[in-house]
């Protein structure tokens, strides 16, 4: 194996994992806008396209810190009472579940 071989090798592993990343993170804020949404008392189509913002306000920054801002900025202006601890546990636990359904997938 050359050297070009061995470095297209990490190229190629490199961009298959972080595709996988965005992915995985991108499945766990659907579901998190998902679960915000029946908290806030949403349902069916509705529910949906505010899963949706909570995906494409993770594209605001880097990192999770703008996923986070948007559910809890919402709940608070909604009524929902939900900590910080509880909201993070949530994006900690859907994750897991987020990953287990892409690799399946």
């Amino acid at each position: 194996m050359t050297f070009d071989d061995r470095k297209n090798e990490f190229e190629n592993r490199y961009a298959h994992d972080a595709e996988l990343k965005f992915r995985i993170e991108a499945r766990r804020n659907k579901l998190l806008g998902l679960w915000a949404a029946e908290k806030m008392g949403r349902s069916g189509a509705d529910a949906d396209a505010y899963a949706m913002e909570v995906v494409k306000a993770d594209l605001a920054s880097h990192g999770e810190e703008d996923v986070y801002a948007k559910v809890h900025g919402d709940f608070a202006a909604a009524g929902v009472q939900q900590s910080e601890h509880q909201i993070r546990r949530q994006m900690a636990e859907l994750l897991i579940e987020a990953e287990a359904q892409v690799r399946a997938a």
